[in-house]
């Protein structure tokens, strides 16, 4: 059992030839809506690579929460903490995509994700503490983050942190105290130098900021680096696996959600780093070659179709 917190939030995807600028309408090139945030793409993806997920999170009553449930339903995505907020709407996301270079900028507003409470959180407890990892991010908000993490490493449960949003300014004391609960940090290489003040465009340049996040508190590391692949720094150790070409690149939207989830199932089959990372690396390369956040996660079978190729 793997257990994600996270947002759930309704993505609005843009596609445009243009990067719009204030005070100017840019004609786009294609819509679509589905269904985002960083913890729903995490437990999509997981469901879909074939271990069992439970999600913590909080809803809106509304349309849109309605149709996150449907969706879980559907992929099978334990909702036995999904919460409800009767008071604010479920969260969105407003995603611009480059029609050519197919990278994206993001907009996400919370809503009822933002009230999750801790007392809702320790109805998961038990669950918690039986799973084989519990992964979270940084959008829903710190103290949680930091609830959450300490209830799974009381427990012995092996905790996957993806910092992703890093909050703007100096890290806070409070963010130094939430990388030292996990046991696996997986920035990418943005996030990785904005939290150590390290330029990261390198695999050299990687495996310092790796060092200094470990010095920090921070387990393994391991960072991404887009089309270069994933850097993995523990023990003294470093391990660099080549991103995995499946295909044209269409969406990368929610490209770093399946790896996590990856790494995650990966591990709780008793694979070791290396390893995992490399199936990491496969579920991500087939997540970019389709379009949408949590509606492109790849399917068990197509990853292992994958890497059976060599």
């Amino acid at each position: 059992m793997i257990i994600v917190m996270g947002v759930f939030a309704v993505d609005f995807v843009f596609q445009t030839p243009d990067i719009p600028v204030w005070t100017k309408t840019q004609i786009g090139s294609g819509f679509s809506i589905g269904p985002g945030g960083k913890g729903s793409n995490q437990a999509i993806a997981t469901a879909r690579l074939g271990a069992p997920v439970e999600f913590i999170a909080k809803i809106g009553t509304d349309h849109y929460g309605a149709m996150a449930r449907g969706i879980y339903q559907t992929e099978g995505v334990g909702t036995r903490f999904l919460q409800q907020s009767a008071d604010l709407p479920t969260g969105s996301a407003a995603i611009i995509v480059h029609a050519e270079t197919r990278e994206n900028a993001i907009i996400i507003v919370p809503g009822a994700a933002a009230t999750l409470t801790t007392g809702e959180i320790a109805q998961a407890a038990d669950e918690i503490g039986k799973a084989d990892a519990f992964i979270t991010q940084l959008e829903t908000p710190l103290p949680l983050v930091t609830h959450a993490l300490t209830i799974a490493r009381r427990a012995g449960v092996r905790t996957i942190l993806n910092p992703a949003p890093v909050p703007e300014g100096p890290v806070s004391d409070e963010l130094w105290d939430i990388i030292r609960l996990s046991d696996i940090l997986t920035p990418n290489e943005k996030e990785a130098s904005e939290l150590t003040g390290l330029p990261v465009t390198n695999a050299a340049e990687a495996e310092a900021a790796a060092d200094a996040l470990i010095a920090r508190g921070a387990g393994a590391v391991i960072i991404t680096l887009g089309e270069k692949g994933a850097l993995l720094r523990h023990n003294g150790e470093t391990v660099m696996v080549p991103a995995v070409r499946a295909g044209a690149v269409v969406d990368t939207t929610g490209a770093g959600d399946s790896f996590n989830a990856g790494i995650a199932v990966a591990l709780s089959e008793g694979l070791a780093l290396p390893e995992a990372l490399r199936f990491a690396c496969a579920v991500a390369g087939l997540k970019v070659t389709r379009a949408g956040a949590g509606a492109g996660m790849p399917k068990r079978a197509e990853v292992d179709a994958l890497l059976a190729q060599g």
